[in-house]
């Protein structure tokens, strides 16, 4: 029942009257903004994303869809440890003093983690979103071929 589903909502995907490089387009931009530290903004982000480029609600939504309740942690979590070496912050993740940790003072626990946190995000997005354009890009084409024959 729940494959059927799946498999329905991405065949209405590939149907889409749009070019292929327009969706493929649009489910990349999902999926970088999956990858973004706007953590709670995604939906808004994809909505003004689609308005401002002209590009399917649907499919830019569904490809944001990559970071969920059950993706965030392990998601995020890479993001931080790839951040952490590509900037060179450290070569292990410190701990976070949680007992220290206030509303108050939270900027000041956390800083040390922002900009490898940012630029982990942003760089495995763009990976993430050139490897979702091509892949998607693919699928659709040879969906629509399959479909013409």
């Amino acid at each position: 029942m729940k494959y059927r589903y799946i498999r329905d909502r991405i065949r209405s995907i590939l149907q889409l009257d749009d070019p292929p490089h327009k969706l493929a387009l649009a489910f990349s931009l999902g999926v970088f903004i999956a990858f973004t530290p706007t953590i709670g903004l995604h939906l808004i982000s994809c909505l003004l994303l689609a308005w401002a480029l002209r590009l399917s609600k649907l499919v830019i939504i569904t490809g944001s869809f990559l970071n969920n309740p059950w993706t965030i942690v392990p998601l995020y979590g890479f993001c931080l440890w790839f951040g952490i070496k590509l900037t060179g912050a450290g070569a292990t993740a410190p701990e976070i003093a949680w007992h220290d940790l206030t509303l108050g003072n939270v900027y000041l626990v956390l800083r040390p983690y922002l900009w490898p946190f940012v630029a982990g995000t942003l760089v495995a997005g763009l990976v993430g979103a050139a490897v979702s354009y091509a892949l998607f890009y693919v699928a659709i084409i040879r969906y629509r071929k399959f479909e013409r024959t």
